[in-house]
């Protein structure tokens, strides 16, 4: 049985890759955006946005395709007071971003779904907490500068396995679930229906 990556996200596959699975890459088509504005004024919490935009991935490809594991992820960063920051639309708003986090815990949840036959059959959903210090001006502005090619597509404005490390004083959570997947919660799935060895 073969698994496919309804993303064309270049860490998870990275991530998928290095751990040993075997994984195809596929677009799933869906419009993100629409689907966040729309569950987002409903009032959907962090944790239940990023499991919906993943199950929505991951169901729709599967629709598509037919045969095979599908797995649609996705991440949502939340501030202390619930407030949802999204990927930065230029390095100015990553400024803002960094600004806003600065001295302040937030949480980001990594939410991963598997469908079969256009149904979603297994989920999770995983928890990090960060606590970014205290950031100059300076440093905002110098970071975003050097790193913006790498920071545009993160929700965070941050790429925890570089230069982002800098950013915080505490981390509370997994590293994988930083990075966009709750891999290791994942894998057990991956066992269990025989893709990987147990």
């Amino acid at each position: 049985m073969s698994l496919i990556l309804a993303s064309k996200s270049q860490v998870r596959r990275t991530m998928l890759a290095a751990a040993g699975v075997a994984v195809e890459s596929m677009a799933p088509n869906v419009d993100e955006d629409a689907l966040k504005q729309g569950l987002k004024s409903e009032g959907v919490t962090a944790r239940n946005l990023a499991d919906a935009l993943a199950e929505a991935k991951a169901v729709r490809l599967s629709r598509r395709i037919g045969a095979g594991l599908v797995l649609g992820a996705d991440q949502v960063l939340a501030l202390e007071d619930g407030t949802m920051l999204d990927k930065p639309s230029d390095p100015a708003d990553a400024m803002a971003h960094l600004k806003l986090l600065s001295g302040k815990k937030h949480k980001l949840f990594s939410a991963a779904v598997i469908a079969e036959q256009g149904i979603a059959v297994w989920r999770h959903i995983d928890i990090a907490t960060l606590s970014v210090r205290p950031l100059s001006d300076a440093f905002i502005e110098h970071y975003v500068e050097s790193e913006w090619d790498n920071i545009r597509h993160c929700v965070g404005c941050y790429e925890i396995e570089g230069r982002g490390v800098q950013l915080f004083s505490a981390i509370s959570g997994s590293q994988f679930t930083i990075m966009g997947l709750p891999l290791l919660h994942l894998l057990d799935y991956l066992r269990i229906r025989g893709i990987l060895t147990s």
